[in-house]
């Protein structure tokens, strides 16, 4: 069985829009990370982002994931240990 999964995008049938409202604003920011990062997006556009875009990404990421998780949770829900 896949460790990652991404059922929000397949599920989620309200609206995708950003600054109405905090829930909408939630929902979409996870529907749009998960179409960002599947596997066909990534494919086509990893190799026309630039150095520092690539850089950009994964400093904000890990920025993220180093303010809101533990190493705990950062190894369990982030890494799948």
């Amino acid at each position: 069985m896949p460790k990652h999964t991404h059922n929000f995008v397949e599920e989620y049938n309200g609206l995708v829009g950003f600054g109405l409202n905090r829930e909408t604003d939630e929902k979409t920011v996870i529907y749009y990370l998960q179409k960002f990062s599947d596997d066909k997006m990534m494919n086509k556009i990893i190799g026309r982002l630039t150095d520092k875009e690539l850089e950009e990404i994964f400093l904000f990421i890990n920025t993220i994931l180093k303010k809101h998780l533990i190493e705990e949770e950062y190894h369990k829900l982030f890494l799948k240990d």
